[in-house]
């Protein structure tokens, strides 16, 4: 075993680690409206579930030297978001909206996404997702950093509405096939759903 100290390398050494090392990464394409009613979209692959009671769900949003980005902005001044799963289908287009662009473009229309209303938010989600949870911000919380300034916004998220594609829903539970979840690995590189097997839990 080889034994690194985090603290003896910088942010980059740290962050290939991280990500070469918990994956596969399930990703969060979230939306979020800026005050001035601009639809932002951008996708986050430091993402969980947190509860189930109530469902609560985590998106770090990571800072860029110190400065808040348009998705943890807009959602602490808002109390809003759509997350969405990223599917084999979508995946592509989703790519696209990770690019930097001003606070007053809409990533969703730079993609060719479809905006669709939400039922219990104001936030619009997109067309293409067979998996949106329309949320309210439970809570942010500023963490990390270095010289006083955090270095991401951990947003907590009360899912208020699941919308889900009728053809991957069966019984209460989801297909996970018939979903093709597409999740992140380090890099340029992405990871399909792949072979599943069962263990079972002891009791």
């Amino acid at each position: 075993m080889i034994s690194i100290d985090p603290a003896a390398q910088g942010d980059r050494d740290n962050y290939k680690l991280l990500i070469g090392s918990v994956v596969p990464r399930p990703i969060a394409f979230v939306t979020t409206l800026s005050k001035q009613g601009v639809l932002n979209g951008a996708p986050f692959s430091y993402f969980s579930i947190v509860s189930s009671n109530p469902p609560l769900l985590s998106v770090a949003v990571q800072r860029k030297n110190g400065v808040m980005k348009d998705t943890a902005r807009n959602a602490v001044a808002t109390g809003e978001l759509v997350i969405h799963i990223v599917d084999e289908t979508n995946v592509a287009a989703i790519n696209e909206t990770a690019a930097n662009l001003p606070p007053d473009e809409s990533e969703i229309t730079i993609a060719g996404l479809t905006a669709t209303e939400s039922e219990k938010v104001n936030v619009p989600g997109i067309a293409e997702s067979k998996i949106r949870m329309e949320c309210v911000l439970e809570q942010a919380l500023e963490l990390g950093g270095t010289g006083g300034s955090p270095g991401c916004d951990l947003l907590i998220a009360r899912v208020v509405r699941f919308q889900i594609a009728k053809e991957i829903l069966e019984n209460g539970r989801i297909d996970a096939q018939k979903l093709a979840p597409v999740s992140r690995m380090a890099g340029n590189f992405y990871s399909s759903l792949g072979s599943l097997f069962e263990i079972e839990r002891p009791q």
